[in-house]
């Protein structure tokens, strides 16, 4: 963990410490569970499941903050749950005992993964889980785009750098000057990073997207921050598909937003699809009375390591 990083966490924890709530993060316990019920899994089932677990704690914990308007995300983006942090944003009633069986849940997987000696890192993706992903670490993802609603067709291409256990870390090709310019997105498809011209959307995909989930986030640009935009989905399609050449496992996302630009307010509609396995980006397609709201993306070409 990078020190600023431990910086944010402790001063989040001793923000909350001070203000006081109705329950207290030492009362927040973990619900005893059994790590033998889990002994027949695989390791690649376990390893999952931890996944799971965390994802679920990562997004009672965004909402308990932002009900309460701190702005913290104390546990970060992605999987990396640092559950003290967590527990100490004070929640109450039905989310502390959710938090408290996912954490007993958490701790009987991982004991039953050391039982079985399954290997396990935090940062590291499964090798299991690689093999499976449609996309491999050297091939370019070749995106036809266009901004605005007259503007010309364009080719952007994404070469996959990295697999994590929690992301997975583009390259922009061709760079820009001397900068190399990265595209990250955790392993639902959400964006962590990148460059700052780039439309970005937080929070909104989830794990195990069925039909007829409604999803809710928000978009952003950095480059723009007086441009604010609360978005919300339903999964209305899913199943396999074959694009560009390469089979994938589809959620096709019905999109809304309320876009608020200096002080203009706006709609925004549009779709977004994305492999769910991946988070790989298929296409999105935006539409509003703003320019910024007007965006065609979709993956035209996978080209092998080169």
């Amino acid at each position: 963990m990078n020190r600023s990083r431990l910086k944010t966490i402790i001063g989040c924890v001793t923000a909350l410490a001070l203000a006081g709530c109705a329950t207290r993060s030492v009362d927040v316990k973990p619900a005893p569970a059994n790590p033998a019920d889990f002994q027949s899994w695989s390791c690649a089932k376990i390893d999952a499941e931890i996944d799971l677990i965390q994802y679920r704690a990562a997004d009672v914990a965004y909402a308990v903050d932002a009900r309460a308007g701190q702005n913290i995300v104390a546990i970060g983006v992605g999987l990396a749950v640092f559950w003290p942090a967590l527990l100490a944003m004070r929640p109450n009633g039905p989310e502390a005992g959710e938090l408290a069986q996912l954490r007993g849940r958490f701790d009987a997987v991982r004991e039953a993964g050391r039982r079985a000696n399954c290997p396990y890192s935090p940062s590291v993706m499964a090798a299991s889980r690689a093999a499976e992903m449609p996309i491999a670490v050297g091939e370019r993802l070749v995106y036809e785009e266009r901004v605005g609603p007259r503007a010309p067709l364009v080719e952007n291409t994404l070469r996959v750098n990295a697999f994590r256990r929690d992301e997975i870390e583009f390259v922009l090709e061709p760079g820009r000057g001397h900068d190399v310019q990265r595209w990250r997105q955790d392993a639902l498809g959400n964006v962590i990073s990148g460059p700052p011209e780039m439309l970005r959307w937080e929070r909104l995909l989830r794990p195990d997207m069925k039909l007829g989930d409604v999803l809710s986030g928000h978009m952003s640009l950095p480059a723009d921050d007086s441009l604010q935009i609360r978005v919300r989905g339903q999964v209305v399609a899913e199943g396999p598909q074959t694009i560009a050449g390469r089979r994938f496992n589809v959620a096709v996302i019905e999109l809304f937003g309320d876009v608020r630009h200096a002080d203009l307010n706006s709609r925004m509609e549009g779709v977004i699809v994305v492999d769910k396995p991946s988070g790989t980006l298929l296409r999105i397609e935006l539409r509003g009375s703003q320019h910024d709201m007007n965006l065609l993306r979709r993956l035209v070409r996978i080209e092998a390591h080169r």
